[in-house]
């Protein structure tokens, strides 16, 4: 199997679907498909047990050795989101790798890359990568300065609501004069200004 990806462009390409299946016969004998040509799958057998556990081995082998591709549509809206039909939803979000198997038929497994609003709709699907993120330059422009470093006492300084603030220092944690409200300020004054009258 090669289905890593290793290119890096902002074109969008169709998402990828692997599909492992199980077919039994009349004869109680079971055959295991892949959707991928280049695969080899074992022969018809009546083991179904090894035949179920070799088709979960590969559908898993085809969501390690795939990496999620962040420019890729959602598959399941390119199927016209056909694995949510009771659902509407428009295709958003991030890509991430889905593993579709329902545990009761337990025929079928499906690896599919498909966007995060479709994921959560998508019945016994389980997200097993998301897209990695797009990595930004560490060179910073000229006219940017780095921030400057803060003590370490200095960041454990808390304010009120639970944030943290950066540039308090321990002084600055103390209780300060209390601050007059300029409404205040401006009554006193028209009150003074009416008694000179």
């Amino acid at each position: 199997m090669t289905t890593v990806y290793s290119e890096s462009t902002t074109e969008r390409i169709p998402g990828r679907a692997w599909t492992v299946r199980l077919h039994g016969y009349s004869d109680r004998s079971v055959t295991v498909t892949c959707t991928t040509e280049g695969c080899r799958m074992p022969p018809r057998s009546k083991d179904l047990a090894s035949l179920r556990a070799f088709a979960a081995r590969h559908a898993a082998a085809h969501a390690r050795a795939a990496t999620v591709r962040p420019n890729a549509w959602c598959h399941c809206g390119s199927q016209h989101c056909g694995a949510h039909p009771d659902i509407k939803a428009h295709c958003a979000g991030a890509v991430v790798m889905i593993l579709r198997h329902d545990s009761t038929v337990r025929r079928v497994w499906s690896v599919e890359e498909v966007c995060e609003t479709c994921a959560p709709l998508i019945p016994n699907a389980t997200v097993l990568a998301r897209a990695a993120r797009p990595t930004r330059s560490t060179a910073r422009p000229a006219a940017t300065a780095a921030p400057a470093q803060v003590p370490a006492a200095a960041r454990c300084a808390g304010v009120a609501g639970g944030f943290s603030s950066p540039s308090a220092t321990p002084a600055d944690t103390t209780a300060g004069p209390a601050r007059r409200s300029r409404r205040t300020s401006q009554r006193a004054d028209r009150r003074r200004s009416g008694q000179a009258r």
